[in-house]
């Protein structure tokens, strides 16, 4: 996680940009931004720490550095634009903070952004394939019940799958209109409740504490429906391998209209079926969002009751007639938000200390895939695959052309 080369390569992508120039014609703004750290960390203030404008029609991007006050100016042609901060401050300590829309449109701003503090990840989400592979020939359609999420060591030490959770954080889409569980303050700033909201159901790794270890640069793959789809579309993959785990509870998702019936393939052991803790939702077949999830992975603190808060209302939230599973985001060791580049609208769903941004999904049903970016000189110091985490999947992640568990790729 941990490399300031990171933000070197944010600026050099917005290097060849001007803030003076004016390349629409249109009038030219000013933005002052104040960065501000949490009260605990006032000392990390400092000059020199990356903030990235981004047009969000135009697709450019400025990129300047912050003052010893914290402070930093931007002129930029009048219109809508996206805000980030992020600060890789030392090995142990990443700030994040970003202000979803700035209106540059009628006059010049002064915004104040407030940062979050986080540490470097241990277990880590490495790929989101969800959306799915074109059907073979002479079919046109599509295919999207061969969703898959690993997760990577991404620590120098053994770590335990045991009593992990998986979840996806509501609104299902990018592209919902409203979150009713976050507010915008008076500086534009996103402020969001102490929980996840989490629709549908809580998944747990199964084991007593330590009987899922997963090594220093080791991937665990978690399965949609453990079966090889290759056997029916060929631009798929095949899911039916030993060691994957597999989202699977015939009880709660008896649901059989999904390939081919619910039941995971003879290569995944019993074992490895993740364990569905709690449902609020109503449907026969747990649902992943195809074009934008928000997925998140936590861990109740050791000794907590995690059974007997999920079986309480207070673990619930309610928007209309449905029910959702609060999260606490303390609890949250890492989570990737999705974005569908094609929607209209962007709704934040995950907090900045998880992921500041997001990372863009444009290719619906061409087997894309979100793939985490690979740090090449930790890696090689390393000895193993280390990625880089800086709770901001739109530096994190990239749009990858083929499905990492591809055969022969």
């Amino acid at each position: 996680m941990k490399k300031l080369t990171l933000i070197c390569f944010v600026m050099f992508s917005a290097a060849c940009t001007s803030f003076g120039s004016d390349p629409y014609g249109r009038s030219v703004r000013s933005l002052h931004v104040a960065v501000s750290y949490p009260e605990e960390y006032a000392d990390y203030l400092r000059e020199g720490v990356a903030v990235t404008l981004s047009d969000r029609n135009s697709g450019n991007v400025y990129t300047a550095l912050t003052d010893a006050a914290g402070d930093v100016d931007f002129r930029v042609s009048a219109g809508h634009y996206k805000l980030s901060v992020l600060d890789l401050a030392d090995e142990e300590s990443v700030f994040n903070g970003s202000v979803e829309l700035v209106d540059l449109s009628s006059g010049d701003q002064n915004l104040t952004v407030a940062l979050s503090y986080s540490k470097p990840g241990t277990v880590i989400i490495k790929e989101i394939y969800s959306g799915g592979c074109p059907q073979d020939y002479p079919s046109t359609g599509s295919y999207t019940n061969d969703k898959y999420i690993i997760l990577h060591n991404n620590s120098f030490e053994t770590q335990y799958l045991d009593g992990l959770c998986l979840s996806t954080v509501a609104p299902y889409n990018s592209s919902a209109t409203n979150n009713p569980w976050t507010t915008t303050d008076a500086t534009g700033n996103l402020v969001f409740q102490d929980f996840a909201p989490v629709p549908d159901c809580v998944w747990q790794f199964p084991g007593s504490g330590e009987d899922y270890p997963l090594a220093p640069g080791d991937d665990a793959v978690i399965a949609y429906h453990g079966v090889d789809h290759t056997q029916t579309y060929s631009m798929s993959v095949n899911l039916n391998r030993k060691g994957y785990f597999v989202l699977y509870d015939l009880l709660n998702y008896p649901g059989t209209t999904t390939y081919p019936t619910p039941a995971p393939g003879d290569q995944i052991d019993e074992a490895h079926y993740l364990k569905m803790l709690k449902k609020t939702g109503k449907s026969s077949a747990y649902v992943i969002s195809n074009n934008s999830p928000a997925i998140i992975i936590f861990r109740a603190p050791e000794g907590y009751d995690l059974t007997s808060y999920l079986a309480s209302k207070d673990s619930e939230t309610q928007d209309g007639s449905l029910l959702y599973t609060k999260i606490p985001w303390d609890w949250v060791i890492d989570g990737a938000e999705v974005i569908d580049k094609t929607g209209a609208t962007r709704t934040k769903r995950l907090r900045a200390d998880i992921d500041a941004a997001g990372v863009e999904f444009s290719a619906m049903s061409q087997g894309h895939t979100l793939h985490r970016r690979l740090n090449e000189t930790t890696t090689a110091s390393a000895g193993f695959d280390v990625y880089y985490d800086t709770n901001n999947s739109s530096n994190d992640f990239y749009e990858r052309e083929t499905q990492s568990l591809r055969e022969g790729l």
